[in-house]
C-alpha cells in the first residue's frame, strides 16, 4: 500500500525531453546571435535577452528534476545517473547563456569564420544530444543511442580543431589586441559548449551501457 502512495518514476524523461528541446532552442538562438552581430548591439542585446529566458525555463527544469529525485520511491535510472545528467544538461545552456552575455558586455561587433564555425557545431551537438535523450526511455535504441554519441564526440573533435585554427590565425594576423582578446575569449567558451556536450553523451553512454 504504501508503494502506492510514492510516484513511481515521475516525470524524469519529460523533463529530459523538454530540457533538451531548450538546450536546441538556446543553440539556435546563439546561432541567430552570431549571425545578426552585424545588425548591431540591439539586435545582440535581443538575442542575449531570449537566451537567458530559455536557461531561465531551463533552469526550473533542472530544478523540478532534483526536487523529484527526493520524493520518487521508484525512478526509471540510478538516482545519480539522473542527477548528473540532468545537472549536465544544464551547464550545456549554463555556458550558452556565458556566451552571449559576455559577446554583449564585450561588445563584440565582428566575428571570424572560424566564430561562426564554432556556433554552427555547437547547434549540431545540441540538436544530437537532443536526439540522444529523446530515444533514452527505450533501451531497445541502445545502438541509436550510442551511435549519437560517437557523432557528439566526433564534433567537439572538430570543434577543437576549428578552434585552434581560429587561435592560430588570430595570432597571426590580428593586430587589434583588444580584438584579440574578446576573439580568444569568445572561441574558448564556443568550444566549451561541445565539451558540455560531450560530458552530457558520456554519461548517456555510460547508462545505455549499464542498463542495455
Amino acid at each position: 500500500m504504501f508503494s502506492k502512495l510514492m510516484p513511481r518514476e515521475g516525470r524524469f524523461f519529460e523533463n529530459f525531453n523538454a530540457h533538451a528541446e531548450l538546450i536546441v532552442a538556446g543553440g539556435r538562438q546563439l546561432q541567430a546571435l552570431v549571425g545578426d552581430l552585424e545588425l548591431g548591439a540591439e539586435a545582440l542585446a535581443e538575442h542575449a535577452r531570449l537566451i537567458d529566458e530559455i536557461e531561465t525555463r531551463a533552469d526550473k527544469i533542472t530544478h523540478d528534476t532534483v526536487a523529484l529525485l527526493h520524493t520518487s520511491f521508484n525512478t526509471p535510472l540510478d538516482r545519480d545517473e539522473i542527477h548528473q545528467l540532468i545537472v549536465r544538461m544544464d551547464d550545456i545552456l549554463d555556458l550558452t547563456q556565458d556566451v552571449a552575455e559576455t559577446m554583449h558586455l564585450y561588445d563584440v561587433r565582428r566575428l571570424t569564420e572560424e566564430a561562426r564555425r564554432l556556433a554552427d557545431i555547437c547547434v549540431s551537438c545540441c540538436e544530437r544530444v537532443k536526439t540522444a535523450v529523446g530515444l533514452l526511455s527505450n533501451m531497445d535504441n541502445a545502438s541509436a543511442i550510442l551511435r549519437t554519441c560517437e557523432e557528439i564526440d566526433q564534433l567537439e573533435s572538430d570543434a577543437d580543431r576549428v578552434m585552434r585554427q581560429g587561435m592560430a590565425k588570430l595570432f597571426r594576423e590580428e593586430s587589434d589586441t583588444r580584438q584579440l582578446i574578446k576573439l580568444k575569449g569568445v572561441y574558448e567558451l564556443l568550444e566549451s559548449i561541445t565539451d558540455r556536450c560531450e560530458d552530457v553523451a558520456n554519461i548517456i553512454e555510460g547508462i545505455v551501457l549499464e542498463n542495455a
